[in-house]
């Protein structure tokens, strides 16, 4: 393939293609389409949850996905052709992560985001906009993607081959040109996939996690403002803030564990700019503290009352799209600070004994 420009006096000024001929390239291409997950299917978006994850046989799967139906997809890269052996590869990956189960992918999936209290089936959720009443099984079915600068006709014939047996590959061939003035632009083309026994132990990398000042930089007016004087304050009260990949968390510190009641995030999240609770999920009220569910539920209807937050899912969400007054903001620290107080007041599940 050749690609032009088009010169103002209607002259074709061809861009010169580049191979990836080193080894540190095909990570680039990784982190590429691992930026860019809607451009690596036929047929919808990805949810990308795990990259170099360890299998059971001592290999690395380059990313690890999930689709909108729940299916989990295996991506491997090869930064030139494509061996005969890649194919074999994938599939090899593909039956681990079919034993998989979903508390496996849950944990996969936060130790990429690098956030213990992330929960997988909500964020898919969000990620995907899934309406209320649609319904999603998790690793009901594999994919397999092959990327490769040159798809080998062996790749491809088999590729076909497995489709025809409902074994759905895909295989996606890229091109890399560079053009005068350091431009760059990748070229990808879906070559197959466009026409008609238990895990004990997984792991995965993680992303970088988000410092304060760059988060300051994703949020807007609004967010500043409340953003602000929450981390302030969890400051002023020695709470633990930890910072995820694209917000943060807030904890209580009892005796050396960390329990998390609140969750930042800002507008370039899934669960858009908002303040969001951890009453049920992991590493949260319901998983950590010796908590009666009446009080729990008191916890809740506060919340509620307060007109700030609303439903999502089991938690509460409180989205910041307009201006908060003063009051308002103090009304959010009022109803934090006394979930902080029932977290100290009942201790851990496993020192119920010590409650202070």
């Amino acid at each position: 393939m050749k690609i032009f420009s088009i010169t103002s006096d209607n002259k074709f000024n061809e861009y010169s293609e580049i191979g990836f001929q080193t080894e540190s390239q095909e990570m680039v291409l990784e982190t590429w389409l691992e930026n860019n997950p809607a451009k690596i299917i036929e047929d919808g978006n990805l949810l990308i949850i795990g990259r170099q994850v360890a299998t059971n046989l001592n290999s690395y799967i380059d990313l690890l996905a999930i689709d909108r139906q729940g299916d989990l997809v295996v991506i491997e890269l090869k930064r030139n052709r494509t061996p005969r052996e890649t194919l074999a590869q994938a599939l090899e990956y593909a039956s681990f992560v079919e034993k998989l189960s979903f508390e496996q992918l849950d944990e996969i999936f936060r130790k990429y985001f690098g956030d213990e209290v992330l929960n997988l089936a909500q964020y898919h959720r969000e990620y995907f906009n899934l309406v209320s009443d649609e319904a999603v099984v998790f690793n009901n079915d594999q994919r397999i993607v092959i990327v490769g600068q040159k798809i080998t006709p062996e790749i491809h014939q088999t590729s076909t081959f497995l489709r025809s047996k409902g074994v759905r590959v895909t295989c996606l061939e890229f091109t890399f040109f560079k053009a005068d003035g350091g431009l760059r632009l990748l070229s990808t083309s879906i070559v197959v996939g466009d026409e008609s026994v238990k895990i004990s132990r997984v792991s995965s990398g993680s992303l970088p996690t988000i410092s304060e000042n760059a988060f300051f930089n994703t949020v807007d007016t609004n967010g500043r403002a409340i953003f602000k004087k929450l981390l302030l304050w969890a400051k002023e009260n020695s709470f633990p803030i930890h910072w995820g990949t694209k917000g943060f968390s807030l904890n209580v510190n009892l005796s050396g564990t960390h329990v998390a009641f609140c969750f930042g995030y800002p507008p370039n999240s899934v669960y858009q700019q908002s303040i969001y609770s951890a009453l049920f999920g992991r590493g949260g009220l319901l998983s950590k503290i010796n908590i009666p569910d009446q009080e729990l539920n008191i916890i809740y209807s506060n919340a509620v009352k307060t007109g700030l937050f609303q439903p999502a899912g089991r938690e509460l969400k409180c989205i910041i799209d307009k201006n908060f007054s003063e009051k308002q903001i103090e009304s959010v620290l009022s109803w934090l600070l006394n979930v902080t107080q029932e977290i100290r007041k009942y201790g851990l599940k496993d020192q119920g004994e010590n409650r202070v």
